[in-house]
């Protein structure tokens, strides 16, 4: 079966078209599918989204990548976007039959030769950074084209992956990477006052304190006079849409301002859209399978039930293994809380419950989820060792590859033990005002919780000594740990209480 990757290669123009037109026939002409071709004006700045074989994109987008710098003159630039190229960003994110790791080897081809034959600087992120503080577009951006123009040559730390420490004059630096299917999403307030939007975006984003896979700024759109919270979604599943959307229409609420209106820039996974459906129409009870079209197309999926994995973990298989029992913890516990949260809203009418049901409905899903993620990440690690180690270039590539697949091992956990803490809330609400009869369900729910928790952890911590990223591996364990004490803390709290109601 064929190998396809999507690209959403990012460029600093958004005003005139003729200049995007060229890209786009540059990019047709090296044998990809072009799916979306968007431009806004107020942030000066095109996406555009293609896909094909693993070659035929790497030309395309190398491709793109010259004849952007050939059209865009970066020192008269001027747009609400954060950019450091004219170029910007090229992420490739695999979409059949490719692993991150294959996509992450393809990023470096394709950075190496961008500086080699364009003379672009070029900076690794996401899944392809060669650091931590890589990982965050954010940080390699941070200053524009202007800043780094300053630093690239005299600051070690924003020397480049490939290519000289030293700026193209007109085209700046670009950025390449491999990422989770991204949602770029932009939410409009009915005022003009940007400093609202920037307030917004701050409570939102992950490095202010908000949402794990949000990334936000504040814009200003002087065409139509309001200001936007322009948002990057890097991972639909840990932090869906509607949970967003529902922040900011608070957050809006306290400056006397309401959303105008909302808009996806570029293509969106029918999974974000669906989730959103489920969470806003309280179809609790809903089945992707009901959905009239996945029969057309005859993509209707076959649910793996109980028992079958049961039999699978009894396998002398490695997968699924104690990854994916912990996510399963998490989903039985979820399952009770929200079993319990409807039985007392029938009774009572809650409104308090009534808000959390459904999210607890959705956290059920999240889990269930994280137990398949757990097993392609452990799959991945032990496909990584199979690599072959002949040469010095193939041991480099499998050492790489391995640790890129470690990381991830590790983050799957580590996103278990963080969702099962997030429950305790609803937890301790549910014995203070769940139904009486129901109660050592609650129970049930946070001794299973805990015993997930435990078992994530043990997950995390079994990976780091294989890893040799120190800068990583000590993030990790001070986040382990925090979350080590946050859960003792609040479970031994939780266990008390309920013991009372005995």
């Amino acid at each position: 079966m064929k190998q396809i990757i999507e690209c959403v290669p990012n460029f600093s123009e958004g005003r005139d078209k003729s200049k995007i037109d060229q890209v786009v026939k540059t990019i047709e002409s090296s044998g990809v599918q072009i799916l979306d071709v968007e431009m806004n004006p107020d942030h000066n700045r095109a996406v555009l989204t293609f896909i094909g074989e693993p070659e035929a994109v790497l030309e395309a987008a190398f491709s793109a990548t010259r004849k952007a710098a050939e059209l865009i003159d970066l020192t008269k630039h001027k747009g609400e976007h954060p950019r450091i190229g004219a170029t910007d960003v090229i992420p490739l994110v695999p979409i059949s039959n490719i692993s991150n790791e294959e996509c992450v080897e393809l990023a470096r081809k394709l950075g190496k030769r961008i500086a080699d034959e364009l003379g672009i600087p070029v900076y690794l992120y996401e899944l392809a950074a060669t650091r931590p503080d890589r990982e965050n577009l954010a940080n390699i951006r941070k200053g524009e084209f202007e800043g780094l123009s300053k630093e690239i040559e005299t600051n070690p730390d924003r020397h480049p992956d490939f290519g000289s420490p030293k700026i193209h004059p007109t085209a700046g630096a670009t950025v390449v990477g491999v990422r989770f299917p991204l949602i770029a999403y932009n939410i409009n307030l009915n005022t003009g006052d940007v400093n609202i939007a920037k307030n917004i975006a701050k409570a939102i984003r992950f490095k202010d304190g908000g949402f794990r896979y949000a990334k936000a700024l504040g814009f200003e759109l002087k065409e139509e006079g309001i200001a936007q919270v322009s948002i990057n979604m890097t991972n639909y599943l840990g932090t869906p849409l509607y949970r967003v959307f529902e922040m900011v229409k608070l957050e809006a609420q306290r400056y006397g301002v309401s959303i105008k209106e909302s808009e996806i820039v570029g293509l969106v996974p029918e999974k974000a859209l669906i989730d959103t459906a489920v969470y806003y129409l309280q179809l609790n009870r809903f089945n992707e399978n009901q959905i009239l079209e996945y029969h057309l197309r005859g993509t209707v999926k076959k649910e793996e039930n109980l028992y079958e994995f049961l039999n699978q973990l009894a396998d002398a298989t490695p997968t699924p293994g104690g990854g994916s029992v912990a996510a399963l913890q998490g989903a039985l516990g979820a399952g009770l809380l929200s079993m319990v949260t409807g039985l007392t809203v029938k009774k009572t009418d809650d409104q308090e419950l009534k808000n959390f049901h459904g999210l607890l409905r959705v956290g059920v899903s999240d889990f269930y989820k994280l137990i398949e993620e757990d097993k392609n990440a452990f799959d991945g690690v032990m496909k990584a060792y199979r690599m072959p180690k002949t040469t010095e270039e193939e041991k480099n590539l499998r050492s790489r590859a391995i640790q890129d697949a470690l990381k991830k091992a590790t983050n799957v956990p580590l996103g278990v033990c963080e969702k099962i803490i997030e429950l305790y809330n609803y937890a301790r609400i549910l014995l203070q005002k769940g139904l009486k009869t129901a109660i050592s369900d609650v129970g049930v729910a946070i001794y299973t919780l805990h015993s997930g928790f435990l078992s994530a952890r043990a997950n995390v911590l079994i990976n780091l000594p294989s890893i040799t990223d120190t800068e990583f591996v000590d993030k990790i364990k001070m986040r382990i740990e925090d979350l080590k004490k946050e859960e003792s803390k609040t479970y031994q709290e939780l266990d008390e209480e309920f013991e009372k109601l005995q």
